[in-house]
């Protein structure tokens, strides 16, 4: 099972007898869906709603991407879980604050570890960058320390996101200085490297998405993230643990050149990877993100596994097995 990711504007897509068409201009190619199990769309391809409805059913999640921003517009969703048990165990646990409370700490503690190690990593390849490195590491242990004792989710929320602002500081000690990253900034994204980072983040929020809603729980209701109107809370909350990794990932193809700065162009104030870069970056992200999306799986599973032991049948429910 692979991605298919669309991104030449001219490119007509057509579905017909358990295959997707692809055509650009007298050239053609078909895809079997067979093959497939997420589509992400980065151009302004056209399609009609019979492709949208052959990949939906089976259970092929499509990625809508702004030709031009990279920014998410909307996911396509195949068939839903059918276990409704599961999305009510799970707003039972997120109104369990202690549930809620341990969660939440679990993935803020596996966060700052593994960008302490990430800093490590870089300190024994840039041992020039010793002291920056270092001073990041001895705020992410101090913040880490803290974490064991946070009694709320409030300074669970503080911890995290100092822990992310002491990290880009000694990480960007060690990208290169042409890259002009000073810290992480989102809207909109400044340089290449805040620019790849939201492109690797939503990419990474959709495979969280959708392993979200194969375990049959809904992204929406999350423990570390609270409810916000529009934002897939849990979703969120999976990927916390995922950051640093993909992290390391983009530092190290902006340390090799695989992507550089003449990948990216700035438009009014927002800095975009072209199309030469982003043919480079999907290629790479495919191989970085196979384990993500096991991690990912094994998270909803036993996620899911305590929602339904949080919602047992009752007494003359109609079960899977009756």
């Amino acid at each position: 099972m692979t991605t298919l990711y669309l991104d030449r504007k001219d490119l007509t897509v057509a579905h017909h007898a358990g295959r997707l068409r692809l055509q650009a201009g007298p050239a053609a190619q078909d895809v079997p869906l067979a093959l497939l199990e997420r589509v992400v769309v980065a151009a302004a391809v056209r399609l009609d709603s019979r492709v949208l409805g052959a990949l939906a059913e089976r259970g092929i999640g499509v990625l809508l991407l702004g030709p031009r921003s990279g920014e998410r517009l909307a996911i396509v969703h195949g068939r839903p879980h059918q276990d409704a048990r599961v999305r009510l165990g799970q707003m039972r646990l997120a109104d369990d604050g202690a549930f809620a409370l341990a969660t939440a700490k679990r993935l803020v503690a596996h966060k700052l570890r593994r960008q302490s190690r990430l800093l490590a990593q870089a300190r024994r390849l840039r041992p020039d960058q010793s002291r920056a490195l270092s001073r990041g590491m001895a705020t992410l242990e101090a913040l880490l320390s803290a974490l064991a004792g946070s009694a709320d989710l409030a300074s669970v929320r503080g911890l995290e996101g100092a822990g992310a602002a002491a990290h880009f500081q000694a990480l960007g000690a060690v990208l290169p200085p042409q890259l002009g990253f000073a810290a992480r900034r989102r809207r909109p994204p400044p340089d290449p490297v805040n620019a790849a980072l939201s492109l690797g983040y939503t990419l990474l929020h959709f495979e969280a998405v959708r392993a979200a809603y194969a375990a049959g729980l809904d992204p929406y209701i999350g423990f570390l993230h609270g409810l916000s109107f529009g934002r897939e809370s849990l979703a969120s909350d999976l990927i916390e643990p995922l950051r640093p990794a993909l992290d390391g990932w983009l530092w190290r193809l902006f340390a090799t050149r695989a992507l550089r700065a003449e990948h990216f162009h700035t438009e009014a104030g927002r800095c975009l990877l072209g199309k030469a870069g982003r043919a480079v970056f999907f290629g790479a992200y495919e191989t970085f993100a196979r384990p993500q999306r096991r991690v990912l799986r094994r998270l909803c599973r036993h996620l899911a596994a305590a929602a339904r032991a949080a919602c047992p049948p009752t007494l003359g429910e109609e079960t899977d097995d009756a």
